[in-house]
């Protein structure tokens, strides 16, 4: 921790040798926007803008900066850690409260899609295949039946990251069968998966559902989706698609988040079983585009005599860097926790969160990650029983400055005033120089990454706050504040 105390002596002298310098008398110095300023909750640095930039250095002022948040009326009482770090000397330039754990919020989706990303590589694509068995008559009627293999895309169907929708992809599929000449489907269409055997049927412990201007995912097996189906129960501001819904989902009896209202009843929501949705709204558009199936949509999570089958098309999702990015720009929960699953099912063979917790930390281990403080609860951060401490996130990303996805990686995140998640922090000093994560819950701000000083150098930082008093927008302010002169390192 840095002493406070030698620093602002130091400025003190050096500002009553500045002042008493000048030819001008103390009461033309003096003005009432001093009083008023100090009056307001955006305290002042302890000595003026003029004595800071002539006569201190821009670590010195971090330092204070810092000092001077521990009395502001927002941060005094909160819980909150700051680090800034230069990843060539290998040492802290400043900090505060750098070992104490933390609520870090959406800063867990660093560990998370890092870990995918070093497990998996960037270029890693999820495949849905639709084949099919049996014959084709002279008539074009399969005497077989249709398969849709799914490989657990976290990305179907979604539009995100370029990944297409259930229509472009039911699209294709039909092509298929046209091109085969398939003309009516004597057989059922089987979803087969093992990868959601082990769907999990509750959310992680202490995992806030009701906030505002976040997102929620919905949890458990769902079968026969139809989300005509789900029950509206609070709508914000109007059925507008920029609000926010939350609803009790008959498959998982818990009240979650939708994403948009379409009205008339229909309720567009996150599906945690992509693939029968997928199969279903397969065979419904297969029958109305005058292609008759007479069976019926059936999972068949193993099959120990398969049969011969042939492949009829096939849909590869957006790589994994491009999953990535959107889900760091975003801060998108259900493609985190999908992450979550997907490395747990590569390396343990089923996809429960308990599983993908258990090689998220055993990964972390094995990089030399500073276990200390952390409790890793899931994937996305939604979780108030996550806690992590500011020195690790910054020796964490620091770590990651020497793999050869770093420049990947890096890209993927929000940079302060232009995109993403920082694309409203940030607008003045900093702008286009801070590459970072947020994390917001109630009464939780955090933010994490890398910045870039003018001077061309690059630092790693971690700075969170818990049980903060006033508004969110009070604290960023305030975030950008101890940032600022970071920037002149």
């Amino acid at each position: 921790m840095v002493n406070f105390r030698k620093y602002i002596s130091s400025a003190a002298v050096l500002a009553s040798g500045f002042f008493l310098a000048q030819s001008t008398v103390s009461t033309v110095l003096y003005s009432q926007n001093y009083d008023n300023q100090k009056n307001s909750l955006n305290l002042p640095s302890p000595v003026s803008s003029v004595v800071e930039k002539t006569v201190l250095s821009a670590k010195e002022l971090v330092d204070i900066n810092v000092n001077t948040m521990m009395a502001d009326p927002v941060l005094k009482n909160a819980d909150w850690g700051f680090v800034v770090y230069d990843p060539k000397t290998k040492k802290v330039i400043s900090s505060y409260n750098e070992n104490t754990p933390l609520v870090p919020a959406s800063t867990t989706k660093l560990l998370t899609t890092e870990t995918a990303m070093h497990l998996l590589g960037e270029n890693y694509r999820w495949m849905t295949q639709l084949e099919y068995s049996g014959t084709v008559d002279e008539n074009g009627v399969l005497n077989g039946n249709l398969y849709v293999i799914g490989s657990g895309d976290p990305s179907l169907g979604t539009n995100k990251a370029g990944a297409w929708s259930y229509r472009d992809i039911i699209s294709d599929f039909v092509g298929g069968l046209t091109r085969e000449g398939i003309r009516k489907v004597n057989g059922d269409i089987i979803i087969q998966t093992a990868l959601f055997k082990g769907n999990i049927s509750m959310l992680p412990e202490n995992v806030v559902w009701l906030e505002n201007n976040n997102y929620y995912l919905p949890v458990g097996t769902t079968r026969g989706i139809n989300p005509a189906n789900e029950k509206l129960i609070v709508k914000k501001g109007g059925f507008s698609s920029e609000k926010k819904f939350f609803y009790v989902s008959p498959y998982a009896n818990q009240m979650v988040y939708a994403e948009k209202y379409d009205g008339e009843g229909i309720l567009t929501t996150k599906l945690p079983d992509a693939p029968a949705y997928l199969a279903n709204s397969f065979r419904t558009t297969l029958v109305k585009s005058g292609i008759p199936v007479t069976g019926k949509v059936t999972p068949k999570m193993t099959d120990a005599t398969p049969e011969n089958r042939k492949m009829l098309a096939a849909y590869k999702s957006p790589t994994l860097g491009d999953i990535i990015y959107y889900t760091n720009q975003h801060s998108d929960n259900s493609l985190a926790e999908a992450l979550l699953r997907t490395v747990g099912f590569q390396k343990m063979g089923d996809q429960t969160s308990e599983s993908g917790r258990m090689v998220v930390t055993g990964h972390l281990k094995e990089i030399g990650f500073d276990m200390n403080g952390l409790n890793y609860m899931d994937g996305s951060g939604l979780s108030r029983s996550n806690n992590v401490t500011p020195i690790s996130q910054v020796k964490f990303l620091t770590s990651l400055m020497d793999e050869k996805y770093y420049k990947s990686y890096l890209t993927s995140l929000p940079v302060g005033g232009q995109s993403g998640t920082l694309k409203r922090m940030f607008l003045g000093e900093g702008n286009g120089q801070v590459f970072a994560k947020t994390g917001t819950l109630n009464k939780v701000k955090t933010l994490a990454g890398y910045l870039k000083t003018n001077s061309g150098k690059t630092l790693v930082f971690s700075l969170m706050v818990n049980n903060y008093a006033g508004s969110v927008d009070m604290v960023k302010k305030r975030m950008e504040k101890i940032l600022a002169p970071a920037l002149d390192l």
